[in-house]
């Protein structure tokens, strides 16, 4: 039983993370001028989490 809340509580870390490392780069100096380089295209294929790239139905 422990393990599983182990698991969960890692998940619910790297979720926490990767929002606050996402938001910390779009907010900075350097992701606006990527934004701006790069385009909004760009940042919505970053967007797409791993857990949607896979198929379950198989």
């Amino acid at each position: 039983m422990m393990f599983i809340w182990y698991l969960v509580s890692l998940f619910i870390l790297y979720l926490v993370v990767e929002k606050a490392v996402r938001s910390g780069i779009d907010n900075s100096k350097l992701g606006q001028l990527l934004r701006e380089k790069y385009g909004e295209e760009a940042e919505q294929e970053e967007l797409e989490s791993p857990f949607q790239r896979v198929d379950l139905d198989d």
